[in-house]
Formats: structure tokens, C-alpha cells, sequence
């Protein structure tokens, strides 16, 4: 009785190496997906802004500024940082900056306002950040391009 209890010696030991390729493989896919899909998810509003010659303004790096954006449709928007909204009416949007601005020291706040907006969209808009209790406006443009 050869090997009762005993282990046949032709048998292979187990394998201890990963093959890492299929590994690979997955993660070039999931780096293609995210690369073709990263430019969908920036968030904005479609905003076509005047261009003028100023001086650009400076901006606490530590403080995320506030933007009120008017579309051509006159919707309004409010972005803190990069975090935007949805439409909404003027009233809420007043009421939503009273709430941050009641929050903070800095009380600037920046409107990007879209260049076929009527002009009265954007006076109501910024007397109801007034309103809110913003103490400084300043208007989001477009660098126009050298006339030389």
C-alpha cells in the first residue's frame, strides 16, 4: 500500500504570484471612463459675458467668493466656490445670500451677468444683494481682446 495517507509527489505546489495584468487592464478603463467623463461634470451656467478692459479684482484666496449669475433668460444662480444652484427667483436668492453673508466677515460679492440680459435684470439684481446686506458688487467680465 504505497502512500496511504501520504501526499502524491507529483503534485504541483500552489501558485503564489498575482498576475497583476487584468489589474491593469480594469484601471486603464476606469482612467479612460473618468478622463472622457470629467469635462461633463463641471458645473456652470451657459453665461456669454461682456468684454471690457479693467483691472482685474483681487479676491481673499481664503474667503470662496459669491457669484450671482443672470443667464440670457434672466434666471438667477448663486455659486459658492465651485458649488452651484439651480434657477431660482429673485426673492430666494436674496434670502440665500442674507444667509451666508449673515456667516461671514467678507461681504463682496460678484455678478457675472450675461451680455443679451436686459440691463433692469441686472439692477434689480444687485439692489436685492444690497438688500442682503452685500457692501461691495463687483461685475464679472470678460479680458477684450488687444486692439493694436
Amino acid at each position: 500500500m504505497k502512500g496511504m495517507g501520504m501526499m502524491p509527489e507529483n503534485r504541483k505546489k500552489p501558485m503564489s504570484e498575482i498576475n497583476v495584468v487584468p489589474y491593469i487592464d480594469v484601471m486603464l478603463v476606469l482612467l479612460i471612463i473618468f478622463m472622457v467623463t470629467a469635462p461633463m461634470l463641471t458645473q456652470g451656467v451657459k453665461v456669454d459675458l461682456p468684454e471690457t478692459s479693467s483691472q482685474p479684482i483681487h479676491a481673499d484666496k481664503n474667503v470662496e467668493s459669491i457669484i450671482v449669475s443672470v443667464d440670457s433668460n434672466g434666471a438667477y444662480y448663486v455659486e459658492i466656490g465651485d458649488k452651484g444652484s439651480d434657477p431660482m427667483a429673485l426673492a430666494e436668492v436674496r434670502a440665500q445670500v442674507a444667509k451666508i453673508l449673515s456667516e461671514r466677515a467678507s461681504r463682496d460679492i460678484l455678478v457675472r451677468g450675461d451680455e443679451n440680459v436686459d440691463y433692469g435684470t441686472v439692477v434689480r439684481l444687485m439692489a436685492a444683494l444690497q438688500g442682503a446686506g452685500a457692501t461691495s458688487i463687483g461685475l464679472i467680465t470678460d479680458a477684450a481682446p488687444d486692439e493694436t
